[in-house]
């Protein structure tokens, strides 16, 4: 139990790791600008902010890609919120990304290409070829159909809140249930993939690579 609580934490820190504050400060400095005063000095302050943070990191020699991102997005945001006037619409462009990955996942799924293999593929390393066998392909299809099922429920959500001008709702939801929830997805993404490439009895990477015929004593780690 002890190791698969290790491993499932370092597949959280291999994923998560970077400044991922970066890119959830500044919507909540917007937020709590706007509180207090109009939205023009509430996205000024959000872009100084991000600004600011961006440099932080780059003088320290810290990470910085997250920062650089959220400084992105929120020039980009306050652009369409500061056109139209509207505060609501600081959190169109997340929403129309999450619309886009929406697309991207499905058009994967329909076409038989899960993007959970090409994610694992791409972070892990593992050769392509393995994915596509009949006794893998179904772990990773699985996982994916999931990952569709959260962005849905994610992206469904953020736009009933934007439909009613819920800014509040939208910062709450963004920061404290988006995090946990991506959290939640990733853990039982990972625990059933395993689970899921046990029962269908496929070879682990390993065992691919030097061609070794069944029976299998499968993957153990890393999906």
């Amino acid at each position: 139990m002890k190791a698969v609580i290790k491993e499932l934490y370092g597949e959280l820190v291999l994923v998560l790791r970077g400044k991922t504050l970066d890119l959830l400060l500044p919507p909540i400095v917007f937020y709590l600008m706007l509180s207090f005063r109009g939205l023009n000095e509430a996205l000024i302050v959000a872009v100084v902010f991000a600004v600011v943070l961006n440099v932080y990191r780059l003088v320290r020699k810290e990470k910085w890609w997250y920062a650089l991102l959220g400084m992105l997005g929120v020039i980009f945001a306050s652009v369409f919120a500061y056109l139209n006037q509207n505060a609501a619409n600081y959190f169109l462009p997340d929403m129309i990304g999450n619309v886009v990955i929406v697309i991207i996942v499905g058009l994967s799924l329909v076409f038989k290409k899960p993007l959970a293999a090409y994610a694992s593929h791409i972070t892990r390393g593992f050769p392509i070829e393995w994915f596509w066998r009949k006794d893998v392909y179904p772990a990773y299809k699985e996982v994916t159909m999931l990952w569709l099922l959260y962005l849905s429920i994610r992206g469904s959500v953020e736009i009933t809140l934007y439909a009613s001008g819920n800014i509040e709702g939208l910062v709450l939801f963004s920061t404290f249930a988006g995090i946990p929830l991506l959290v939640g997805v990733l853990i039982t993404s990972y625990i059933y993939g395993l689970w899921r490439l046990r029962t269908l009895k496929g070879p682990s990477v390993d065992e691919f690579l030097e061609g070794k015929e069944p029976p299998y004593d499968g993957q153990k780690k890393g999906f």
